[in-house]
């Protein structure tokens, strides 16, 4: 479905140029995107966009011309927003998600991922939204893998509990929501330090330096483009059946240490990986992490939800342009 709005754009000329009044299409589905600037906000947006739905994206510090400059603790500003809009579905991905920045700035982490959450729902519950909350495996504390939505949550450190804190918080301000817990994403991205996963990369392509790897916690790395399409096929089939909320989870299906996506990196690019070193012990600095919170994704899959991109195909596509040796270019893809 779409609408016909009135729209000024910029024709040009010979000699001059001048502003007209142009019809255009706009699609009748709305969608909100908080976090639209991040890793994984870029994709929801971009599959929203993409997907005839008229979207909306808001950031803060890395808030560009095409996304809404907003301030989510600014409660003013949310409801503004919200209600000028008239969002049907709300995606939620900003957040404070790096555990060791967490544990240093609590009160911030607890202000942007309880607080900011808990205020979105409530104002998502005033419009009538559907709110996604996205959520993370770090809720549950990776003794006894597969988890399942309905396990009991036990997280390990302070990024896990404020994540937990802001699903109930959400739940409680607003019975139309689904929470969707995922684990650690990959993409592409606008930097290597964006992900936890193509940080990695620096290291796997000076060779000339050996490279301690974490060998131990058991991960499932998963491509923000697959995250991004569950939560518009969730949208799409909420519109149809308002069954759809409560907790979900989605991960891609590939198991791996870092030691091990260092090495499908290397192997990926026609990189050595002899210089990288696997480290089997538990992490002794930083945040606790959980040793293997593989999520059970059976609940999505049931209602035909899912995609998932393979983990070398979507690393090569995520790390390609920044590849130093250009020698390895021309083996790679040509």
């Amino acid at each position: 479905m779409v609408g016909r709005e009135k729209e000024l754009r910029i024709r040009f000329a010979p000699g001059r140029c001048e502003l007209v009044e142009e019809d255009v299409d706009v699609p009748s589905r709305r969608v909100l995107i908080t976090g639209a600037t991040g890793l994984l906000g870029r994709a929801v947006f971009k599959e929203f966009n993409e997907n005839n739905w008229n979207t909306v994206g808001c950031g803060y510090r890395r808030a560009q011309p095409r996304f809404e400059h907003i301030n989510l603790l600014d409660s003013i500003a949310v409801h503004d927003i919200i209600h000028d809009f008239q969002p049907h579905v709300i995606v939620h991905c900003a957040a404070e998600r790096r555990p060791d920045v967490v544990e240093g700035q609590p009160d911030a982490a607890s202000q942007l991922n309880v607080a900011a959450s808990a205020n979105l729902a409530k104002e998502a519950a005033g419009v009538g939204a559907f709110l996604v909350y996205i959520s993370t495996d770090y809720v549950f504390d990776g003794t006894s893998p597969p988890y399942k939505e309905t396990d009991v949550p036990n997280p390990l450190n302070l990024y896990g509990k404020t994540k937990l804190e802001g699903e109930k918080a959400v739940l409680e301000n607003n019975e139309e929501t689904a929470v969707l817990r995922i684990p650690v994403l990959y993409g592409e991205v606008e930097r290597l330090e964006e992900s936890a996963v193509t940080v990695m990369f620096d290291k796997v392509q000076f060779s000339n330096k050996s490279a301690n790897m974490d060998h131990w916690q058991q991960r499932f790395p998963t491509n923000v483009k697959d995250v991004a399409a569950v939560c518009r096929q969730l949208a799409e089939k909420r519109m149809l059946d308002p069954s759809i909320k409560g907790t979900y989870h989605w991960s891609g299906n590939e198991q791996m240490t870092k030691y091990e996506m260092a090495c499908a990196i290397a192997d990926a690019f026609n990189l050595p990986s002899s210089h990288l070193r696997p480290i089997t012990d538990s992490p002794v600095v930083g945040a606790l992490r959980p040793k293997n919170a593989q999520l059970d994704c059976s609940k999505l899959e049931m209602l035909g939800i899912g995609q998932r991109t393979p983990f070398r195909a979507g690393i090569k596509e995520s790390l390609w342009p920044f590849l130093v040796d250009k020698r390895w270019r021309q083996t790679v893809f040509h």
